[in-house]
């Protein structure tokens, strides 16, 4: 009888759950479907991983008088930031778009980072 009321409520949790909640929940979903990705939440400094997830937000930042673009991607677990040395832009890498990369992840004063990282845009929901 428990999981019948569990079932019958979990329509509730959707309609009472914050937008953030949802999209979070969403974003999760999306990543775990993607083969050989890791969670951000589960990334381990210095080794190599494969996320996937949505550009929150891209910066163009000078850094020691290099060029960087920096975004910000989210998988539903967490963020990571990704730094592109020597560029000032990538087509394709704006805010919203879906993204797969591969790097080395590095902890940056607390953050977790892959600079350069190899990319694979994917499409927006929709396309």
């Amino acid at each position: 009888m428990t999981s019948t009321r569990t079932a019958h409520l979990s329509p509730w949790r959707s309609v009472l759950a914050s937008q953030e909640t949802i999209t979070a929940g969403e974003e999760r979903d999306d990543a775990s479907r993607q083969l050989g990705c890791t969670p951000v939440e589960n990334l381990k400094d210095r080794t190599p991983a494969t996320v996937s997830g949505v550009l929150r937000s891209v910066v163009l930042r000078p850094r020691e008088n290099v060029q960087t673009v920096e975004a910000e991607l989210y998988d539903g677990s967490g963020s990571i930031d990704l730094v592109w040395l020597g560029r000032r832009r990538i087509v394709g890498i704006e805010p919203g778009r879906r993204v797969r990369v591969e790097g080395l992840v590095c902890d940056i004063r607390g953050r977790r980072t892959i600079y350069n990282p190899r990319y694979e845009l994917r499409a927006r929901p929709g396309e």
